[in-house]
C-alpha cells in the first residue's frame, strides 16, 4: 500500500498555513523594529510622551548630554508629574496648578503659555526607574552648576548610580574642579567605582581612601568586601581583606554612636511633651493639691483651638499656629477658670471627690467637642519652617518639628518659673499654698488666688494641646493618653516642684526611648511603672520634695 504524501489533503493545507504564519511574523518584526531617536531637542521631547519606559529613560540621558537651556528645568517638571502634553495638538507643557486652571510654560521654547483647563491635558507618566535615571541625569546637569553645594551634591547623588559613563564624566569634571570640597567628593565617588577593579592595589588605595567615611552609600560598598552582616567576604585578596574589615568597623563605631545620640534626642522631645503636658498639673495638682482628671481635656481644647485658628487664616498656617499659642492659653485658662470657680472650689480639702468631680467634667468636655466638631480626628497643618530634617551629617538628623518642640517647652518653663519666683502672682501662689489661714490674715484673696492659680495651670495645659497638634491628629481623646502620664511626671519630680517635673518629665522621656528597641514600645512603658512604683515606696515625695510649712500639709 502506498505511503499517502505529507503534501495531499491536510497535510498540504497545514505546511501552507505554517508558511504563512513564518512570512507574517517576518513582516510585523520587521514593522515592529524600535526606530532610531531624535538627535535634536526638540525632537526628543517629541518622542518623550509616546515613548516606553525604557526609551523614555534613553531619551532622559540624551536629554542630559544636549544640556540644551531649560533642559534641568523640564526634567525637574517630568520628575515631579509637572509635565502634560495638550490632548489636541500632542504639544508639551510644563504646568503649574493656579486655582482651576494650569498656568502652562512651553517645554521646547519655555515661552509663557498662558493657562488651561485641567482636563485638556495628561501628564508625562514616569515609573521609580525612570525617577531614578532623572534624578542621575539632573545630577549631571548639576556638575556644571556655578554652586559649589550644588555639584557636591550632584557629585553625591551620582556616586549612588555609578556606571561607565558617569565615572568618566567624574574623572573628566575632577580636573577641571577648583573647589577643593567637590573635589574630594569627587575623589570618594572614584573610589567607590576603583572598589570593583581588577588590581588589588587600586581596592586597598580605594578603601583606604574610603575608611572614615560615614555616608550610608559607602558603607553599602565596603560591606561587602569585609563580609559585613555574616555573609562571605566577596574579597580574595588578604591585605585588601584585612583593611576593608577595618574600615567597616570603623564606620560601625560611628554608626552606633549616632544611634546613639539619635536615640538620645527622640527622649527629649519624648520628655519635652511629658514636660509639657505635666508641668500645668504641677500647679493645679501639686500646689493647690487638686487631683484634675480634666487636664487632659484642657489640653485638647488647646489643640482644638489651633484648629479652629488655622480655619480663620488658612492661607497662613505659621501665623496662625503662633497665634494660636495665647489663644489656646486664653481659653484653656477661662474655662480653668469657670471649673474652679463652679466645681472645685467647694471640694478643697477633699481630694477623692476632686478626682470624681473632674473626671465627670472630662467627660463632659469631651462630649462638647463632640458636638461642636463631630467625632473625627482633626489636621493640624504644620508650617513649612517646620517641616523636613535638619541634616546634622550622613548619619545624624533632627526633625525641625521636635525641636522646635524642646525650644518651646523650655521657653514655656522658663515663663513659668519666672511667674512663680519674680511675681506678686507667684509669691501670693506660694503663701497660700504654705499657710490658707496666714495668708488669708495677711490679707490675700485667697479665693482669686485660687482661681488664677488653676487658670493658669490650665492656661498652660492649652499651650501643650498647640504643640501636640503638631505631633498627632486632633481629636476628643486625645488628652486621654497623657494624663497618666502627668501624673507619673509630677510625682515622680516631687508634688510642686517645677524643677523636678522638667527633670523627671526628661528622664522618663529618655529611660522610655533607651528602652524601646530591647523591650518594645509597650513593655517598656510598663517596666518604667513598675521603677516609678519601687522608687516612691523608697521615696515618697519625689526627687525634689518640698520643705516646710507645704510639706508638712501634705
Amino acid at each position: 500500500m502506498r505511503r499517502p504524501s505529507i503534501l495531499a489533503g491536510p497535510g498540504w493545507l497545514m505546511l501552507a498555513g505554517l508558511i504563512w504564519l513564518l512570512c507574517h511574523n517576518t513582516v510585523r518584526a520587521d514593522d515592529a523594529a524600535p526606530a532610531p531617536l531624535p538627535a535634536d531637542y526638540a525632537g526628543l521631547l517629541a518622542a518623550l510622551p509616546q515613548a516606553d519606559y525604557a526609551d523614555k529613560a534613553q531619551i532622559v540621558h540624551n536629554l542630559a548630554v544636549l544640556a540644551a537651556p531649560h533642559t534641568r528645568e523640564v526634567l525637574a517638571a517630568l520628575h515631579d508629574g509637572r509635565l502634560e502634553t495638550r490632548q489636541g495638538d500632542g504639544k508639551l507643557f510644563l504646568v503649574e496648578e493656579r486655582g482651576d486652571a494650569l498656568a502652562l510654560t512651553d517645554a521646547v521654547s519655555f515661552a509663557a503659555a498662558g493657562e488651561g483647563k485641567p482636563d485638556d491635558f495628561e501628564r508625562v507618566r514616569t515609573n521609580n526607574a525612570l525617577r531614578r535615571a532623572i534624578e542621575v541625569a539632573l545630577a549631571q546637569l548639576d556638575l556644571g552648576d556655578t554652586s559649589p553645594k550644588v555639584r557636591a551634591a550632584a557629585v553625591r547623588q551620582m556616586r549612588q548610580h555609578l556606571d561607565e559613563d558617569l565615572e568618566s564624566a567624574l574623572r573628566q569634571r575632577r580636573g577641571q574642579e577648583q573647589d577643593a570640597g567637590v573635589r574630594h567628593q569627587i575623589d570618594l565617588a572614584l573610589a567607590v567605582a576603583d572598589l570593583g577593579s581588577g588590581d588589588a592595589a587600586a581596592r586597598l588605595a580605594a578603601v583606604r581612601a574610603l575608611d572614615g567615611e560615614t555616608a550610608p552609600d559607602v558603607y553599602n560598598a565596603l560591606a561587602p568586601l569585609a563580609g559585613a552582616g555574616g555573609a562571605a567576604p566577596t574579597e580574595s585578596d588578604p591585605q585588601v581583606l584585612a583593611a576593608a574589615i577595618a574600615a567597616v568597623r570603623h564606620i560601625q563605631n560611628w554608626r552606633d554612636f549616632y544611634g546613639a545620640l539619635e536615640t538620645l534626642f527622640f527622649g527629649l522631645s519624648l520628655g519635652s511633651v511629658l514636660v509639657l503636658a505635666a508641668i500645668g498639673l504641677a500647679i493645679s495638682f501639686g500646689v493647690m493639691g487638686v487631683i484634675n482628671m480634666a487636664h487632659g481635656e484642657l489640653m485638647m481644647l488647646g489643640a482644638y483651638t489651633a484648629y479652629v485658628m488655622q480655619q480663620l487664616m488658612p492661607a497662613h498656617p505659621g501665623a496662625a499656629l503662633l497665634l494660636s499659642i495665647p489663644a489656646a492659653f486664653l481659653v484653656s485658662g477661662a474655662a480653668g477658670v469657670v471649673i474652679e470657680r463652679t466645681v472645685v472650689r467647694h471640694l478643697y480639702g477633699r481630694p477623692l471627690e476632686t478626682l470624681l468631680a473632674t473626671f465627670g467634667l472630662s467627660l463632659v468636655l469631651q462630649q462638647l467637642v463632640r458636638s461642636v466638631f463631630s467625632p473625627l480626628n482633626r489636621s493640624v497643618v504644620t508650617p513649612q519652617w517646620m517641616s523636613g530634617l535638619w541634616q546634622v551629617n550622613e548619619l545624624f538628623s533632627i526633625t525641625w518639628i521636635r525641636l522646635y518642640i524642646v525650644i518651646f517647652m523650655l521657653l514655656v518653663f522658663a515663663l513659668l518659673w519666672l511667674v512663680m519666683n519674680k511675681t506678686s502672682l507667684g509669691l501670693k501662689v506660694r503663701a497660700v499654698a504654705q499657710n490658707r489661714g496666714m495668708a488669708r490674715a495677711m490679707g490675700i484673696r485667697t479665693e482669686r488666688v485660687d482661681a488664677m492659680t488653676f487658670g493658669l495651670g490650665s492656661g498652660i495645659a492649652g499651650m501643650a494641646g498647640v504643640a501636640l497638634s503638631q505631633l498627632t491628629n486632633v481629636g476628643p481623646n486625645l488628652g486621654q493618653g497623657y494624663i497618666v502620664d502627668s501624673f507619673m511626671v509630677v510625682v515622680f519630680g516631687g508634688v510642686g516642684s517645677l524643677w523636678g517635673t522638667l527633670v523627671s518629665g526628661l528622664s522618663l522621656g529618655i529611660v522610655n526611648k533607651l528602652l524601646e528597641p530591647y523591650a518594645g514600645a509597650v513593655i517598656a512603658k510598663i517596666l518604667v511603672l513598675v521603677f516609678l512604683i519601687l522608687f516612691i515606696q523608697r521615696r515618697p515625695r519625689g526627687l525634689f520634695p518640698q520643705k516646710g510649712r507645704a510639706a508638712e500639709g501634705m
